[in-house]
């Protein structure tokens, strides 16, 4: 037992050292520098449209701040109400016009879902549908979501991004809340295991095939999501944010330039008090990242493993002696420090990583297990991932 442990924590070692040496860097955890305003004639019209269903906790302020953008163009706001039963779209009109501003937002109420549409898409689908028969100028979409609170520049800064580097796609992911003990605990790995499997260096080179998005904020060149194939060729997809990002990049047939960052100062509204809030986060489409496989699972599970589970368990099993397995988990805890340091949390969070990833392995099974039993993708009482042949 003790052979075991002594070569898996080498292998760990080992493995940890690939990632922080050739996977793009992705332990780096810094907002992009906020551009300057530079004096120009016009600016390009922008429309917003915002999904929501049963939002109607949030959505006044997330409405609030788009309302609110001190953009110098043309900005409109629509706002598709998805069947909502808690009046979400009479809380957005009040947001409107408590900022006697009702004619920047349009409230739109979605159609039937048809079959083989995701229910955010097709909310999508509806709000950029609108901005053509409204007739509203639009030469940038922004795909946001209901419980995204913006700064005021947000949309000046996304803009200026996609123009001074000819970005078709912009997304940041916004700073999720971390306020309550399970958001301190649990949080900060969600981003960081996101950026371990899509290394923000790689998205942003358009020389480098990995492609995505973070779906509460995206802005998108019209142009190009018309080029591949509009919002109606993800349509069917969950993880639609990564999906149309993959979509605009290998548009045609070469690679097109987007990029992702994590947010200065974009926030996430949602609140997520109880460990289980994060478990249902986690377990709705985890599995649907490994398209439903059983071997990608049973991959995903081994892999998490030993990467993170073997160092402290062989480092306070074994003792000193055991150093491969020492080092490996120090090496995982100074790639988890700038993340940590993002969110405002003390170093001393780092060792209980291993912690952390056990319950998120523990999550990814139970999206697997709530996909074989026929409620895979469920949100706000929808399931949404396809039904298992049996």
């Amino acid at each position: 037992m003790q052979v075991v442990l002594f070569v898996l924590s080498c292998l760990s070692l080992l493995i940890w050292g690939v990632l922080l040496l050739f996977r793009g860097g992705f332990w780096r955890s810094r907002p992009a520098a906020p551009l300057v305003d530079a004096p120009r004639e016009s600016w390009p019209a922008v429309a917003a449209v915002v999904p929501a269903r049963n939002e109607a906790d949030v959505i006044a302020q997330a409405v609030g701040t788009l309302l609110s953008q001190a953009y110098p163009g043309p900005f409109h706001v629509i706002v598709v109400d998805d069947h909502s039963t808690d009046g979400t779209a009479d809380a957005a009109r009040a947001a409107a016009l408590e900022l006697k501003c009702p004619e920047r937002l349009t409230v739109l109420s979605a159609k039937p879902l048809p079959p083989g549409w995701s229910g955010k898409v097709w909310a999508q689908s509806q709000g950029i549908e609108a901005v053509r028969t409204l007739g509203l100028p639009a030469d940038f979409l922004l795909l946001t979501d209901a419980d995204i609170g913006h700064p005021a520049d947000a949309v000046t800064q996304l803009v200026m991004r996609a123009d001074a580097e000819q970005r078709d796609l912009v997304s940041l992911m916004v700073r999720l809340r971390c306020d309550s003990f399970w958001e301190k605990a649990l949080i900060p790995a969600f981003v960081f295991f996101f950026a371990k499997l899509y290394p923000f260096a790689w998205v942003n080179n358009p020389r480098n095939k990995t492609a995505a998005a973070a779906g509460g904020c995206m802005l998108v060149r019209r142009t190009a999501l018309e080029e591949a194939g509009g919002i109606e060729s993800i349509r069917a997809e969950l993880i639609d944010d990564c999906s149309l990002a993959a979509r605009i990049k290998h548009r045609g047939t070469g690679r097109h330039p987007i990029r992702l960052d994590v947010a200065a100062r974009s926030v996430s509204l949602r609140p997520y008090d109880s460990w289980r809030d994060i478990w249902n986060m986690i377990a709705r489409t985890a599995f649907t990242q490994l398209h439903y496989s059983t071997w990608m699972l049973a991959g995903t599970l081994a892999g998490m493993t030993i990467i993170y589970l073997i160092p402290p368990v062989a480092a306070l099993l074994l003792g000193p002696l055991c150093w491969p397995a020492w080092l490996a988990w120090a090496l995982m805890c100074c790639a988890y420090a700038p993340m940590l340091r993002y969110y405002g949390r003390s170093p001393l969070w780092a060792p209980f990583l291993p912690l952390v990833a056990l319950f998120y392995v523990g999550a990814t099974f139970a999206s697997a297990v709530r996909y074989w039993r026929g409620k895979g993708g469920q949100w706000k009482a929808r399931v949404q991932a396809p039904v298992q042949e049996r």
